[in-house]
């Protein structure tokens, strides 16, 4: 008999903001599971702008010389 593991199994707490990308809805605690959440966040709209704020980040990321690949005083291309 299969050990009872399960993969898809939401994990969160009440409390808890996220937004879900697979929904494009802000969910409390445990809802979808985690590969499709964005999170956790301390209020729901912190959530609703979840989508805002990682393309802020990826922007800032990319620009960021600490995780450039390219050799020190290489410039853009």
């Amino acid at each position: 008999m299969p050990l009872g593991f399960h993969r898809n199994r939401p994990t969160g707490k009440p409390g808890e903001w996220f937004y879900c990308i697979k929904h494009g809805k802000v969910e409390e605690g445990p809802e979808c599971p985690a590969k499709d959440r964005l999170g956790p966040y301390a209020t729901p709209e912190e959530a609703a702008h979840a989508l805002e704020t990682a393309e802020l980040r990826n922007r800032e990321w990319a620009n960021d010389p600490r995780w450039s690949d390219r050799p020190a005083g290489e410039g853009k291309e």
